[in-house]
């Protein structure tokens, strides 16, 4: 990694990627493997299930500014060791949601993104 220190975000806020931003192109075999991990770590990790899902759409032609972005989720998931999901004994069976979308966000097709969380009790019974 070229900075091994922490960050509080797994993504810049408000950071756009596109497929020709003009940066130098990476390896795809190494920058696949990384996505590949992060996605299976978004099984007991959902706060950076948008970050991963974010970058894995430029797995065909990744850039020096998606590694980058990677990297930043790594240094994140470094930082934040000890989050994920964990279940409790709890007599507080609260449900909790919360849902939010990003209306056309991606520059190249206008796709847009949308996510929710839906907690009872201690931890997490299902994410998108």
């Amino acid at each position: 990694m070229e900075n091994c220190k922490t960050t509080k975000t797994p993504l810049n806020a408000n950071e756009k990627f596109t497929l020709s931003d003009g940066a130098k192109k990476v390896d795809e075999k190494n920058f696949r493997s990384v996505v590949g991990s992060l996605m299976y770590l978004t099984n007991t990790r959902p706060n950076i299930t948008f970050a991963v899902s974010l970058i894995s759409r430029f797995m065909h032609s990744p850039s020096k500014l998606h590694l980058g972005a990677a990297k930043r989720i790594l240094r994140y998931v470094q930082g934040t060791l000890y989050f994920g999901i964990s279940y409790l004994r709890s007599n507080s069976n609260k449900l909790i949601a919360f849902i939010d979308s990003d209306w056309a966000s991606c520059t190249d097709d206008r796709k847009s993104t949308t996510g929710y969380m839906i907690s009872l009790g201690s931890g997490i019974v299902s994410w998108s």
